[in-house]
């Protein structure tokens, strides 16, 4: 008898809970899927900003969970759901989201069928560092913003003419401008 009423007294608390806390996982998906936050560009110039002064405190406070998660902690976002996965405009530039570092030009992307935006060339050799990553077992190029250091994704030697590199980069790290 006393096991009935522990045991309907646990199902009662672990409802509540989950019912009580339901809003807040919710709220959090939703905030993690949130497309890139750009704003605090908006308010500085950003040629002008030493973006690799900037401390943890402030990147955790500017950028959405999922753009800290991806370009401040090595993250990755899910193939096929990112917002520039299947964007066709070849005007304009894609800029680091972080710090509004040119990247690439939007004339350098193509379709890899990754499920990442893919670009076969930087915009500058200066836009990017590569170094070598090695986690998960394998042996792979990551590819990080030369201003601000976020991580942005990975190169492969894979890619179409005329470079054979394929950039393979997180669509959260991107903001896309037309000329």
């Amino acid at each position: 008898m006393y096991g009935k009423i522990l045991l309907s007294i646990i199902l009662i608390i672990g409802a509540y809970l989950l019912i009580s806390r339901g809003p807040l996982v919710m709220k959090n998906a939703e905030a993690m899927n949130k497309e890139s936050n750009t704003e605090h560009l908006d308010e500085v110039n950003p040629d002008q900003v030493d973006w690799k002064a900037k401390d943890d405190d402030y990147w955790k406070e500017v950028l959405t969970p999922q753009q800290y998660a991806v370009c401040r902690h090595e993250g990755t976002e899910r193939a096929f759901t990112g917002k520039y996965n299947s964007f066709k405009g070849h005007d304009g530039a894609f800029y680091c989201s972080s710090c509004g570092n040119k990247l690439f030009d939007a004339s350098t992307k193509f379709d890899s069928g990754t499920g990442w935006p893919s670009f076969y060339d930087v915009a500058s050799s200066s836009s990017v560092t590569l170094r070598t990553d090695e986690r998960y077992g394998m042996s792979r190029t990551e590819v990080r913003c030369a201003r601000c250091d976020a991580h942005l994704g990975h190169v492969f030697n894979d890619g179409p003419s005329p470079t054979g590199q394929r950039y393979c980069i997180n669509s959260v790290c991107l903001m896309h401008k037309d000329n």
